[in-house]
């Protein structure tokens, strides 16, 4: 158990201030050997040999709702659990930059994660903000075909969410879809009742209070550098955030701290895959690349009505589900996301989500054409820009999607790490799933 006095001293952040020193300065400790070749970025100049060490039971890395809800199962089973997080709060990253719907469990093949926890983790959400009083509403959907050929690709949605175990699912002729809904224009439409939407800050907000409640202790502004695995033990090396924005480059890093934890969860978004290659005992072909898509949202400017009253979704498109329609709770209404596919960042800018989330103007162009396909009547200078997130892929442009990437021991063989890669729409959704997955399936020993 991690001493009262050592949290204080070292996780509320870690508030040593480190002396960087120059290679020519200080000889390469040991602990350098454990990073590869394949290591890209500053972990040659990581220093170890001074970190204090010291156990715990469960360490989340990732305060995203992902890690805060696994965090809160893992209390709830009266273990004693620590969450790292390198920003200064908790879900500063996908978690709320999202279109905060929740989702039904319609668009995956039916033995996927995505399909699986999306169904279940819809029922426990549903279930979890009624009884916690979370802001939340169950709207319905109607995902829509805008032209013939289109037509074909809908029924097999529906089938593949009744395969699913999605309930109340039908289709709509034209004149039906667009009774209830005026402003639309379609040929067809596939009527979800059970999608709905929720506010994501309040959801985390609850679960984490939650999971502080049951002991877990969140520590932010404290970075995990990465790790090392012998035998049956992990070692992680970790920092406090400010000594990453200070750096210099060629400066040396120390670990302030050198953790020994019997359970680890990687949690870290779009951290995640980075940092599992930087766990030095992981066998590599097990960490699979990882790819980044950003999604713009467009707000619709001075409506005091909205246009609608449900959601309004395209067909899918490749990395993604379309330019849709989403109601926030005060019935705003915004756009999004697109896809457009940027490049990464080195491994330690992506522990400190330095990722550009800056929405171009220019790309209302393709929003404007992608919206009057279902909404014709939106007017010129109606968008005014929003907001940017950044999903965590593991398919690039021109590949097929991929399931999220749940990894345990029985996976990559080292006892007691379990790294969640992946972890993108329909993450909010499924995210108490995931968690109840990963404390009752992936950690056995418990």
């Amino acid at each position: 158990m991690i001493p009262k006095s050592l949290l204080r001293n070292f996780l509320f952040p870690l508030r040593r201030n480190l002396q960087i020193q120059n290679p020519t300065q200080k000889s390469l400790s040991s602990a350098t050997k454990f990073f590869s070749s394949e290591s890209k970025a500053i972990i040659y100049n990581l220093d170890i040999s001074s970190g204090a060490k010291e156990t715990v039971d469960c360490v989340v890395i990732g305060a995203g709702i992902v890690g805060i809800a696994i965090a809160r199962e893992l209390a709830f089973k009266g273990r004693e659990v620590l969450v790292l997080d390198s920003a200064p709060t908790f879900g500063t990253v996908t978690s709320s930059r999202n279109s905060e719907v929740i989702h039904a469990g319609i668009y995956h093949p039916s033995n996927w994660f995505k399909a699986r926890l999306c169904v279940k983790g819809r029922e426990m959400l549903y279930k979890y903000c009624s009884e916690r009083h979370v802001p939340h509403k169950q709207l319905g959907k109607l995902i829509v075909a805008t032209q013939e050929s289109e037509v074909p690709k809908l029924n097999e949605l529906l089938a593949r969410g009744i395969g699913n175990g999605v309930n109340g699912l039908r289709l709509m002729d034209a004149t039906e879809a667009m009774n209830i809904e005026p402003e639309l224009q379609c040929v067809k439409a596939l009527f979800s009742p059970l999608s709905g939407i929720v506010d994501t800050h309040a959801l985390m907000f609850s679960l984490l209070g939650e999971a502080e409640g049951n002991g877990a202790t969140f520590s932010y502004n404290t970075t995990v550098l990465g790790g090392n695995i012998e035998g049956n033990q992990i070692e992680l090396f970790v920092t406090g955030s400010q000594n990453l924005y200070d750096r210099n480059e060629g400066d040396w890093l120390q670990a302030e701290l050198r953790l020994l934890p019997k359970i680890v969860i990687n949690s870290a978004g779009l951290a995640a895959v980075p940092l599992a290659k930087r766990l030095m005992g992981v066998d590599s072909s097990f960490i699979p690349s990882a790819h980044y898509a950003r999604g713009h949202y467009f707000s619709l400017s001075n409506m005091k009505v909205p246009p609608f009253r449900h959601l309004i979704y395209p067909l899918p498109e490749e990395g993604g589900i379309g330019v849709h329609v989403t109601l926030d709770l005060d019935g705003r209404v915004k756009f999004g996301p697109d896809v457009e596919w940027i490049g990464g960042v080195d491994d330690v800018h992506s522990f400190l989500n330095r990722f550009d989330y800056s929405v171009c103007l220019d790309r209302n162009r393709k929003f404007y054409s992608e919206i009057r396909k279902y909404y014709p009547q939106l007017k010129d200078g109606a968008l005014e820009p929003g907001y940017a997130g950044i999903r965590p892929k593991l398919s690039g442009p021109g590949t097929p999607p991929t399931d999220f990437v749940i990894q345990g021991q029985e996976i990559h063989g080292v006892y007691g790490l379990v790294n969640l890669f992946g972890i993108e729409s329909p993450g909010v959704t499924a995210s108490m799933a995931i968690a109840e997955h990963v404390s009752s399936r992936v950690l056995p020993t418990m």
